[in-house]
């Protein structure tokens, strides 16, 4: 016998996996996220928030995140102090 609320239900949560998978497998929208994604790095990078921290919690390298946050240019370079 089924319960009222799985027909409701199952119907809500297949909705949400249609939704998730044209997220992950459309070209446009995971370039948009990606573009979203590298905004919210450079910001957090502007704040103060040091780029192996941001490599760490985003599971990329710090080279890629480096060459996020710089827009493509190589990093400034400290000089000595």
């Amino acid at each position: 016998m089924a319960r009222t609320w799985e027909g409701p239900a199952g119907r809500l949560l297949l909705g949400l996996a249609v939704l998730l998978h044209r997220t992950v497998t459309d070209r446009a929208a995971k370039r948009r996220l990606e573009h979203w994604r590298n905004a919210a790095l450079r910001a957090a990078y502007r704040r103060g928030v040091p780029v192996g921290v941001l490599a760490s919690r985003t599971r990329l390298t710090q080279r890629w995140v480096r060459t996020v946050v710089t827009g493509g240019k190589p990093p400034p370079v400290d000089e000595a102090v």
